[in-house]
């Protein structure tokens, strides 16, 4: 019987190491980019910063380079609850709803500043789509203007006719048909590949990516177009962020607006230096020609058109509100 009180001490002391435990919730954050991306960067950045403003009670694991989920699984892994957040390219779920491609038209919004317009005219389409698939849009961030990186000199949207076209989402699937190129779907985490072997020998990105893939070992032309700047959108499980303390909801609230404003000031940034250090690689990085240009926003024009008929009101919607001034 002597024993008693200092079993029911362990007891309590157990309990209590319970109770700290589960006080502290894990979540994976699963991402498409490599560890050195500006984008993967900025989200390790807000794990900690999530860390910190939550006094260690929620801690996220960012999972860099397709490493946990491949990148056209991450948004259904998210509203399954097999991760609790996500980093997607919204663009690739156009099939889904065209909403997600709206700033994936080329010519459409071709500046950061109308990136931003166009993101704020998106965001209320956006916030409905995902909630009713149970999910939460928390931040975007855009990409770095986008350009067509070539094996050979390009005058015309003619000289693209027959080239292995990279398309990594709808529209740029769409391009490849319109410019008489022929598509091959590869994910960013296999593109170096990809180009190394001869799949594709050409595409339409940032500086970003052609920095991050090496493209420079493989192609040498990059026509900076500025056609388009896509954005990755952090996305989150509306259960598992509802099962949060309200104080800790706050600090994924306050962290993802802060990783908001933070990404698209580094992106902008970092697109004069990736475009030197492709130069610096080897790279030759042209003005498109007047013709190209020319060319591009005929295609442009073309699948706005097409998108505005898959859209519907909330396409309008969206359009409407990015051209109000």
């Amino acid at each position: 019987m002597r024993f008693q009180p200092f079993a029911a001490a362990l007891l309590l002391a157990g309990a209590g190491l319970a109770g700290t435990a589960s006080a502290q919730v894990k979540w994976d954050l699963p991402a498409a980019y490599p560890p050195g991306n500006f984008h993967t960067e900025n989200l390790a950045q807000f794990a900690a910063d999530v860390d910190k403003l939550s006094a260690g009670k929620l801690k996220i694991q960012v999972h860099a380079n397709a490493s946990l989920f491949k990148a056209n699984e991450i948004k259904r892994a998210v509203q399954g609850g097999q991760a609790q957040i996500g980093e997607v390219l919204l663009v690739n779920f156009e099939n889904e709803n065209a909403a997600y491609g709206a700033d994936g038209i080329p010519f459409l919004a071709t500046s950061y500043a109308d990136s931003k317009k166009l993101a704020v005219a998106q965001k209320p389409v956006l916030d409905k789509l995902l909630a009713a698939q149970g999910m939460m849009l928390l931040y975007t961030v855009p990409w770095p203007p986008q350009g067509i990186y070539a094996k050979k000199e390009l005058n015309s949207v003619a000289d693209m006719k027959g080239l292995k076209w990279r398309a990594y989402s709808p529209a740029t699937a769409r391009i490849a048909e319109l410019v008489g190129a022929q598509p091959v779907t590869i994910q960013a985490a296999e593109l170096s590949q990809a180009l190394a072997t001869g799949v594709v020998d050409s595409y339409m990105s940032s500086g970003s990516t052609g920095y991050d893939s090496k493209t420079y070992e493989s192609l040498k032309f990059w026509y900076d177009t500025q056609a388009w700047l896509p954005k990755n959108g952090v996305i989150i499980n509306k259960a598992a962020f509802d099962a949060l303390d309200k104080p800790t909801q706050d600090a994924v609230q306050k962290a993802g607006a802060d990783a908001e404003t933070r990404g698209w000031k580094v992106s902008e940034e970092k697109n004069d230096w990736y475009k030197k250090a492709l130069a610096e690689k080897g790279m030759k990085i042209m003005p498109p020609s007047a013709k190209l240009v020319a060319d591009m926003k005929e295609v442009g024009a073309t699948m706005l058109a097409d998108w505005e008929k898959k859209a519907g009101p909330d396409g309008a919607a969206v359009i409407t509100a990015f051209r109000k001034k």
